[in-house]
């Protein structure tokens, strides 16, 4: 396999999580700016940022005037799970120049890392040069057309009365994006526990309990993935 092949195997992969992107792109689009961001503003967070959990969790903390110390705190700890991505991902993307692993970085998001660990296990002959035109190649769908609806929400939201509930459709594409995500008993463990810890820490100021509840999910999906390498190790 060239490299070329493996980055239009990658696009192919690629392409269908645009059934989650676009309507999470233009979900936010809009959310962002009922809560008052302006069009570039938005689409400044989409660009920076390129990462909608964390991008939803700061738009709603904003809205409800959390501390700046408190939103940034949230958000990272929503985007701490790319710190585990990056780990899992460093064996088979490391040796490749800076500037490409800068790249990686930067399109680091669930849907690419999630189609290109999976690639590398079922493909452990792969170059690294393969690797990383596979990676590009998933996220060239995806995080284009994440910017494309980002503005195309951000742009009805502007047009939207003020009165029109839209909120519902935030939970929805939660949903949609997180339950195929949920492939092991860690990730279920980290879903189970950060519901209920949102739901028993909900009391607390400017949605603080996301962050509390966050940080737990963490610790119990590392726990379980812990116990159950060490289970397996055993065997």
């Amino acid at each position: 396999m060239h490299s070329r092949s493996a980055y239009w195997q990658g696009f192919r992969d690629g392409t269908p999580f645009l059934l989650v992107i676009v309507p999470f792109g233009v979900v936010f689009g809009v959310v962002a700016t009922e809560a008052g961001l302006s069009i570039a503003q938005t689409m400044g967070f989409s660009v920076l940022v390129i990462a909608g959990a964390a991008q939803f969790v700061a738009v709603q903390m904003m809205v409800d005037n959390a501390p700046t110390l408190i939103v940034l705190a949230a958000s990272l700890a929503v985007n701490l799970r790319m710190a585990m991505y990056s780990a899992s991902l460093a064996p088979h993307l490391g040796p490749i120049s800076w500037w490409r692993r800068g790249v990686v970085s930067y399109f680091m998001v669930d849907q690419a890392y999630a189609a290109s660990i999976l690639k590398y296990e079922q493909t452990p002959k792969m170059s690294h040069a393969q690797k990383f035109g596979y990676y590009m190649g998933v996220i060239t769908p995806v995080c284009p057309i994440w910017y494309v609806s980002t503005w195309a929400g951000a742009a009805m939201g502007a047009v939207i009365p003020a009165g029109l509930p839209i909120d519902f459709a935030v939970p929805i594409t939660f949903l949609a994006l997180i339950v195929p995500m949920l492939r092991s008993a860690a990730h279920v463990a980290a879903a189970l526990v950060s519901i209920t810890g949102v739901l028993v820490f909900s009391f607390m100021p400017f949605n603080t309990g996301l962050l509390v509840a966050a940080i737990l999910a963490m610790a119990a999906g590392a726990e379980v993935e812990r116990r159950m390498a060490r289970a397996r190790g055993a065997a």
